[in-house]
């Protein structure tokens, strides 16, 4: 499953300091823009086309959920925040930064206001060269070549020498030492979104609940008091046999992996949806299962208002959520906190997203992966 898209950007410079603009050009496209997951080596080559001070030139790989023409008017930014002054009579000049979309996911777009892949990118050394750093499988989907036939086959004669290998931001951010992490929070508060991005941009294994495998569950928001015993226990089974098959084959030591949900999620739930002669009996059979079950390394509960649950809920369109009210909301919340505060053996870290947006907005996203990094 696909969280985001992934795009790969060549940046240049021949102005200043061109080291200092590149870093900084990157730094901010981390910071505002989309996630910096790989950095190419930093390469010196001649002006092209024109006559200038030699270049700089990187690639780097980007997750984002921006759609292509949207990204472009966000490095276009970028690029006016480095400095850049674009030049209404010279095509080629020379620039203080420079930033390419060279290709998103594996698309062909030919509008005017963007061709990607880059037109040009198969002549060009300064382009193919950092791109194998970063990409070495991609494939053009028009030429049907790979990145190392491309070079081969360029008659691009240019010298070009390898600088240095420029650092990822993301590297400073890596969750990895946890191993694994689970996510929790109320319906709607954006856990599979939060974990799904991780995942990609770390390179981690996903574990997504199966919720929508739950034939109960439209039948339970009709109808809670029939069908909330057959509701929880389904899905206690499920989240049981899902968690214990997926994250028992993982390894402890080297595998890296992110869920959307943790087994106490059921525990929460039925605290609130069954009564208490039926929560009895589940307390048992659920202290069983957890007891058997691998902990996860860190366990972040994601706040939201509840206001703000009922604009998720409504917006993705989940039909048998729409009838969802605030007080069965504010219940299951009370219920995770109440639960947290009990627990000395679980890692936990609460993330107050009331005001954020880290599907949208890439500063409250960095900060998300702030605030789990820094977690002991």
């Amino acid at each position: 499953m696909k969280f985001q898209n992934t795009a790969i950007l060549g940046l240049g410079s021949n102005m200043g300091n061109r080291l200092e603009n590149l870093q900084s050009c990157i730094n901010y496209i981390h910071s505002h823009i989309a996630t910096v997951v790989k950095v190419s080596g930093l390469y010196e080559n001649p002006s092209v086309g024109f006559d200038g001070e030699d270049f700089y030139n990187c690639c780097i790989v980007v997750h984002t959920q921006k759609h292509p023409h949207e990204l472009l008017a966000e490095l276009q930014k970028a690029e006016h925040e480095g400095g850049r002054v674009r030049s209404t009579t010279e095509r080629y000049h020379s620039r203080s930064i420079d930033i390419d979309i060279i290709a998103f996911n594996n698309e062909v777009i030919n509008d005017e206001q963007l061709l990607v892949p880059h037109p040009r990118m198969q002549e060009r050394n300064f382009v193919l060269i950092p791109m194998r750093d970063v990409a070495s499988a991609w494939v053009h989907p028009v030429l049907k070549q790979d990145i190392h036939t491309l070079i081969a086959n360029s008659t691009d004669n240019s010298a070009y020498e390898f600088v240095l290998q420029l650092p990822a931001p993301i590297d400073e951010l890596k969750p990895q030492r946890h191993n694994y992490i689970a996510i929790e929070g109320n319906i709607g508060a954006g856990k599979t979104s939060l974990a799904g991005k991780i995942a990609q941009d770390f390179n981690g294994k996903i574990v997504l609940e199966r919720f929508a495998d739950n034939p109960f569950l439209p039948q339970f928001y009709k109808d809670p008091q029939r069908y909330a015993f057959s509701l929880e226990m389904s899905f206690l089974a499920d989240r049981y046999q899902q968690l214990t098959d997926d994250v028992s084959q993982f390894n402890a030591a080297s595998d890296f992996v992110v869920a959307d949900y943790h087994i106490i999620k059921s525990l929460i739930f039925s605290k609130v949806t069954l009564e208490d002669d039926e929560y009895t009996l589940y307390r048992k059979l659920f202290d069983i299962m957890y007891g058997e079950m691998r902990r996860p390394g860190l366990y972040v509960y994601l706040y939201q208002t509840t206001a703000t649950l009922l604009e998720h809920i409504k917006l993705r369109g989940r039909s048998y959520e729409q009838d969802i009210e605030a007080d069965y909301l504010d219940k299951i919340n009370q219920g995770y906190l109440d639960y947290i505060k009990t627990q000395s053996g679980l890692n936990v870290l609460i993330l107050d997203v009331s005001n954020r947006d880290f599907v949208h907005n890439q500063e409250d996203y960095i900060w998300a992966l702030e605030q789990i990094h820094s977690h002991v």
